[in-house]
């Protein structure tokens, strides 16, 4: 069975804001979003996995799921403790996405596998007019899509 999740953009996820850390937070308080992407083994120092996201024209796009765990190795030099999506930026700059705009992550039949697209913010207005069921807010701007 496939599940989505989408996620509502800001500028940090989209790197409008020029900062170093451009992603996406993946909130470990949602043990269901967690569960969504691979596993990670956390007993290792800043586990990752790379993805093969396709999008909308058949693109595949690879990016890097990671859960930054320095706080729990080198507490005195880092205060990192987050799950965290990367190398985006090129994904985002083709499709124009923006602050106010989503992407949606499907999961497919193939490991490590998503199919992945931007939904524009006006799109997202005109949908959520049509929605008969009331919209559901995970964590951190992240719902799933049914």
């Amino acid at each position: 069975m496939t599940k989505s999740y989408e996620k509502a953009l800001t500028k940090n996820d989209t790197g409008e804001t020029g900062g170093h850390q451009a992603g996406i937070v993946v909130p470990k308080r949602s043990q269901e979003l967690i569960d969504f992407f691979p596993q990670l083994d956390i007993r290792e120092f800043n586990p990752d996995v790379w993805l093969t996201c396709i999008d909308p024209d058949g693109e595949k796009w690879e990016m890097r799921y990671i859960y930054y765990n320095g706080r729990i190795f080198t507490p005195a030099k880092s205060t990192r403790n987050e799950y965290r999506l990367t190398h985006m930026t090129k994904f985002f700059s083709k499709w124009r996405a923006k602050a106010g705009d989503s992407v949606v992550f499907t999961s497919t039949k193939h490991e490590n596998t998503f199919l992945i697209r931007v939904i524009l913010g006006e799109e997202e207005s005109q949908r959520e007019q049509n929605r008969s069921e009331p919209k559901t807010v995970i964590l951190k701007g992240w719902r799933p899509v049914f």
